[in-house]
């Protein structure tokens, strides 16, 4: 039995369409007769269509691999549908649809999917909630064998790769292996210098990145060359997620870029606790999970890993330039790209960097450590909620805190648990000041405290902003991006021109904007950069009106 067994049974995965629905929906869809063996799409399709079933049976299934037999994960009959999530954002398929017996389909493109979706909010719901079960369902069975990720435990690419597939909702497993493990050489037929390894559809890449995965997952970006898209998010934390849901929401035709994958440092905070309406608290990975649902509801278009490297004006448009050299034109950009980590100046910290060295505190990370020792470095929030998240994983903890006082950047409410937690050992006025290890961290070394054993070095010590791409606008000495009214005084005679001042989150270059992290003068919290967010796309309205 599959995960997928028995969905026409489940009304959350097969939803009972009433008549009026089912009708609206075939009235947009292209008739056609199919006959047994038919594929109404295969796995690698780019562009593929919502398929509605009006007779006749199809089955859904998970393609044959080098090392397993072809799968029928379920069948869907008259008044279904055939699709799933990743349709909504351009994934390539990563299942196939064969006709079981036959009858008559109608295809919908996403377009149309889209175009009734935002006209129907019940019937947009019901198709949302559908297609986001069906994704959940798959994510145990034989399904995740079509993208499957090899590589050794805690090396950085592996984590990479597992990070993005994580964070964009990929349908995938994962398999750690060492470098002498038989797995490597007799089943697979690579070597150790070609992990990490991932395999789509059977497929190997050896050496494999994110965005060697993205590319052929259809995650890249691929506009058409004389396309202009109204706005364009870069950085795809809460501020910038916020800013495309709203964006999207209000009509706008926005594309969401991320050099990594969706969450910025929000997606790697174990426990949100000032969040507005989650008096419990909230992971920063389900609240960033729920928020890039909301994005594909809206129509975002989201592409990651997918890095920008510079913005400039074209004619009358605005271009942001893509790693791989590909342009993105653009009405309008709303920069969010966030804040790049800080690295301790230790000898061997790169050599760690791939084996022991974690810069987020999620369950992805702490099943690298669970039950060892580790370190935490860092005075400020994000520190303490990492030192209490893994200390509740069954984890040693020393914190380490550069300043004497550690409530002086930190909240009292963590400070008071940090203090009454056994499992955590608080270092002041200290500094970490040698690595350890053969091959995989093993001891960190501590000014104050010596020499303790450590299976994770946890860096929580700031960021810096991810603004050297931005060519002339205006920042300060820190990097930080100057908006509205904060602009400096020769970057406004450019404005004279135009007949009005820079708005609200405005930065020196017209149509150009900035929220979050990035901004100067912006308050470092989850709850803050979402509000910025949404606030942007309100100036953004106000600068399309008025001429370029």
């Amino acid at each position: 039995m599959s995960s997928m067994d028995g969905l026409e049974k489940d009304p959350a995965i097969a939803p009972r369409l009433t008549d009026a629905q089912w009708e609206h929906l075939i009235a947009h869809g292209s008739e056609e007769d199919v006959a047994v063996g038919d594929y109404v799409f295969r796995s690698g399709d780019r562009d593929y269509d919502l398929i509605l079933v009006e007779s006749g049976a199809v089955d859904v299934v998970r393609d044959a691999l080098k090392w397993s037999d072809e799968i029928v994960l379920t069948t869907m009959g008259p008044r279904s549908f055939v699709g799933e999530l990743g349709l909504l954002n351009g994934q390539g398929a990563f299942l196939s649809a064969r006709v079981g017996e036959a009858g008559r389909i109608r295809r919908l493109p996403r377009a149309e999917l889209r175009r009734i979706m935002n006209e129907d909010d019940e019937l947009c719901d019901l198709i949302l909630h559908s297609l986001w079960a069906r994704r959940e369902s798959l994510r145990t069975g034989p399904a995740a064998m079509t993208l499957k990720f090899v590589g050794e435990s805690g090396s950085n690419g592996f984590l990479a790769l597992r990070r993005f597939a994580e964070r964009l909702d990929l349908v995938h497993a994962a398999h750690a292996v060492t470098p002498d493990d038989p797995l490597v050489s007799s089943v697979h037929d690579f070597s150790a210098a070609d992990l990490p390894v991932a395999f789509i559809q059977g497929e190997p890449i050896r050496r494999a990145t994110p965005g060697m995965v993205a590319e052929q997952l259809g995650l890249a970006y691929e506009g058409d060359a004389d396309e202009v898209v109204d706005l364009v998010v870069v950085g795809g934390g809460p501020a910038g997620l916020a800013a495309a849901i709203y964006g999207a929401s209000e009509g706008l035709e926005t594309v969401l870029l991320d050099a990594i994958a969706p969450g910025g440092q929000a997606a790697a905070t174990s426990r949100i606790e000032n969040f507005l309406g989650f008096p419990f608290g909230v992971s920063g990975g389900a609240l960033i999970g729920q928020a890039s649902l909301q994005a594909l509801k809206f129509g975002v278009r989201v592409y990651a890993p997918c890095e920008a490297v510079a913005l400039d004006r074209r004619d009358d448009a605005l271009q942001v330039t893509l790693a791989d050299g590909r342009g993105i034109r653009t009405r309008t950009v709303v920069v969010t790209s966030g804040a790049a980590y800080r690295r301790l100046a230790l000898e061997r910290w790169d050599e760690f960097e791939r084996a022991g060295i974690y810069y987020a505190a999620t369950p992805l990370e702490l099943r690298q450590v669970a039950e060892s020792p580790v370190v935490v470095v860092g005075g400020a929030n994000s520190a303490g909620q990492a030192a209490l998240y893994l200390a509740a994983g069954g984890c040693d903890v020393q914190l380490v805190v550069r300043g004497g006082d550690v409530g002086a950047r930190m909240s009292s409410y963590l400070v008071d648990r940090l203090v009454d937690d056994p499992r955590i050992h608080l270092h002041t006025a200290s500094n970490i000041v040698g690595l350890g290890g053969a091959g995989a961290l093993e001891s960190v070394r501590i000014d104050t405290a010596g020499e303790v054993d450590a299976r994770g070095l946890f860096c929580f010590i700031g960021a810096e902003p991810a603004t050297r791409w931005l060519g002339a606008i205006d920042r300060d000495d820190d990097g930080f991006i100057r908006t509205g009214t904060d602009i400096a005084t020769q970057s406004l005679e450019r404005w004279q021109t135009l007949g009005r001042e820079p708005l609200p989150f405005e930065t020196s270059t017209p149509r150009v904007f900035a929220a979050g992290d990035v901004r100067r003068g912006s308050m470092k919290r989850v709850a803050a950069a979402v509000g910025e967010g949404s606030s942007a796309v309100a100036s953004v309205h106000r600068a399309l009106a008025t001429a370029f």
